[in-house]
């Protein structure tokens, strides 16, 4: 279960480059608003882990999620687009995982970090659609 949760976790963060590198390259201001506040949210998870005090760190994951969420829903209503409905959609569920587990006080198993590495796991995967499917239109329209 542990290497599973590995591998996870070294393709969350791959394909956070693949959709950083994806966004600069091809995206258009929803891509790449979305690829800016990935990385700075994940800019802040790591700079968070870093912290002695490891319940201070629940919290902050905590309030990470949110921004991200609120992040991800300005964007939605400002551009409208699937793949960031679903990334939304998707964030609601990481920011309910966090929510849960800081209220019951439960410590993080691997239950909880098989669904927050898959939910980090479909987030990027619909910023990498997004960014594919904003090339193919406009690769169309040409």
């Amino acid at each position: 279960m542990f290497a599973l949760l590995q591998l996870l976790f070294l393709i969350n963060w791959l394909l956070v480059a693949a959709a950083c590198i994806g966004a600069w390259r091809w995206g258009e201001r929803p891509e790449r608003g979305g690829a800016f506040l990935t990385v700075a949210i994940f800019a802040g998870f790591a700079l968070a882990s870093l912290m002695p005090d490891k319940e201070a760190v629940r919290g902050i994951y905590l309030v990470l999620d949110g921004l991200f969420a609120l992040g991800l829903l300005l964007l939605a209503l400002r551009h409208a687009t699937r793949w960031l409905g679903i990334a939304v959609l998707l964030q609601g569920v990481q920011f309910s995982l966090h929510a849960y587990y800081l209220v019951a006080d439960k410590n993080y198993d691997n239950f909880y970090i098989l669904v927050n590495n898959l939910v980090t796991f479909g987030v990027l995967t619909s910023l990498l659609a997004g960014i594919f499917r904003g090339r193919l239109a406009r690769r169309a329209e040409k």
